[in-house]
């Protein structure tokens, strides 16, 4: 199965097209909440496997993304949602198509990992239309690392708002 353009708009929505140094023409990695570089879309930036984290790794975010388009942006979040569509894909889940593109949103910002090992996971697979059951495991991931403490992130509630909404209605509704 395929992301939706639904699916695609959630995560564009919460993901945002950001620029780094809008002194400079042209797209830049700026750090996430939790202190990764990310480009374009969240695409996290990865050095030898691992994520590129701290300000003091700037220069080498910028020399392996010194400037992207909006259109390399798309295509790098395209590149990007393969590997989560295909993850979603094979957890072997009967999914309507507002259900997946629901996951894939989920996977790309909290990982292929933590949906596997999800609450998430299990009430898709055990209680998919207990509503309120969803929407709670959704919002566990409503949380970032900042410096060493675990925090609610504003941004997370609404999207695991947003996300659980998908999931549970078939429908895109964004929490301000």
């Amino acid at each position: 199965m395929k992301i939706s353009e639904q699916g695609i708009k959630l995560i564009k929505h919460f993901e945002s097209l950001h620029d780094g140094d809008l002194l400079v023409i042209g797209l830049q990695p700026k750090l996430d909440p939790v202190g990764i570089w990310t480009v374009g879309y969240g695409h996290a930036v990865k050095v030898n496997g691992q994520f590129l984290r701290g300000i003091s790794n700037k220069a080498k975010a910028y020399e392996l993304f010194p400037c992207l388009t909006e259109q390399e942006a798309c295509d790098l979040l395209n590149h990007d949602l393969d590997y989560f569509e295909n993850f979603v894909s094979d957890l072997n889940v009967d999914l309507q198509q507002f259900q997946f593109d629901s996951l894939v949103s989920f996977a790309y910002n909290v990982g292929t990992g933590s949906l596997y090992r999800s609450t998430l996971l299990k009430v898709v697979r055990y209680t998919p239309n207990d509503e309120k059951a969803i929407e709670r495991s959704f919002m566990m991931w409503n949380k970032g690392r900042i410096k060493g403490k675990l925090t609610v992130l504003p941004g997370l509630v609404r999207r695991r708002l947003s996300e659980a909404y998908m999931f549970n209605t078939g429908g895109l509704k964004f929490y301000f």
